[in-house]
């Protein structure tokens, strides 16, 4: 299978949400080999899932504290596993990427249709735009 751009975020998420899992059930487990179980198979350049991977992990607690300061009396510890993993995952693009910020913040969004509930999809939008005019066009 190859894979586009699209594919390779949601691959990301599921290996994010597994993690995630694991540290919540305190579960030991190798980060090389959860990636590789997931992308095994994958036909052409699987670098793409490891740099939101590893830049998500690399940045969560900025990731975790950006999203807190934006999301209006919640927090993303109240969110759902996968809408946690989309929102981070676009957060990171947003500012660590070459990812067009337009893309960054629609494939959130569309990946949020397909996995979340409707408020949690205005949520993520909310939250992606208000860091995308106070914290990307500043720099």
């Amino acid at each position: 299978m190859k894979l586009s751009r699209n594919d390779s975020r949601v691959l990301a998420m599921a290996i994010l949400y597994q993690i995630d899992l694991f540290e919540k059930k305190e579960i030991t487990y190798d980060l090389e080999d959860v990636i590789e179980k997931n992308i095994t198979g994958v036909e052409g350049d699987t670098s793409f899932i490891r740099e939101l991977v590893m830049g998500v992990i690399t940045h969560n607690k900025e990731l975790i504290s950006l999203a807190n300061q934006y999301l209006n009396n919640w927090n993303i510890s109240r969110l759902g596993i996968t809408d946690g993993a989309i929102l981070k995952i676009a957060i990171y693009e947003l500012l660590y990427t070459n990812t067009p910020n337009k893309v960054c913040i629609d494939e959130a969004v569309e990946l949020a249709k397909c996995f979340s509930d409707e408020p949690v999809i205005g949520m993520i939008n909310g939250v992606l735009d208000k860091i995308y005019h106070e914290k990307v066009i500043e720099k």
